[in-house]
């Protein structure tokens, strides 16, 4: 038996910030994805947010220049605009 997948592409968002880095957390509130931190929180402990193609769960990660957070289907690019 022959099993035939097709993986969509996530979709991709470049996300610009003006501060050497952003936190997870504070990242996830300001793209909307999560409503509240604790919402964030929850996304984040439960696994669903991929930073780098990893699971990570610290909700006080860095995102820098080049990181790419994935949530809900979508990459999200980060650039530093003074860069």
């Amino acid at each position: 038996m022959k099993i035939n997948v097709k993986v969509k592409e996530h979709n991709k968002e470049t996300v610009y910030i003006s501060t050497d880095f952003i936190q997870l957390q504070s990242f996830l509130k300001f793209k909307g994805i999560s409503e509240t931190g604790g919402q964030a929180k929850e996304f984040i402990q439960d696994g669903i947010i991929r930073v780098n193609g990893e699971v990570c769960t610290a909700r006080g990660k860095k995102l820098r220049n080049g990181d790419v957070v994935s949530a809900f289907g979508t990459d999200y690019i980060i650039v530093n605009e003074n860069k």
